[in-house]
């Protein structure tokens, strides 16, 4: 048996408060599944920044109308999005602050380039 020197391994406490519970876990799972898609990612950032209909969406990240619709209609079920109808056109936006500094976390921490930002000093 090899002697390692040191203290021995760090344990998790398992009875953590601020722990996630399992339907905690397995809804932030549900969200990073969702936010996989770059698609959808896009779209939510673009809805974090301005409210805008199906139509301007498609056109802004290059995908058909039926296409994007069918994203916005997965990140309306899981409330990252919200849709207001006005007149004939539904408008989608984020407003949730929580998606808002979820979204604005992620692209601060990957430079334009695709690799991992920096952290800043």
């Amino acid at each position: 048996m090899a002697n390692h020197p040191g203290p021995g391994p760090t344990l998790i406490p398992t009875a953590d408060p601020d722990a996630p519970t399992q339907p905690q876990l397995h809804a932030a799972a549900a969200t990073f599944a969702l936010l996989s898609s770059p698609a959808r990612l896009h779209l939510v950032w673009l809805m974090a920044h301005e409210r805008a209909d199906v139509g301007t969406l498609a056109g802004l990240i290059g995908l058909s109308v039926t296409t994007t619709s069918q994203h916005l209609g997965k990140l309306r079920l899981a409330g990252v999005i919200t849709a207001r109808k006005q007149g004939r056109h539904v408008f989608y936006a984020v407003e949730d602050p929580h998606v808002l500094m979820l979204i604005d976390q992620i692209f601060s921490h990957i430079a334009p380039d695709g690799t991992l930002a920096p952290d800043p000093q």
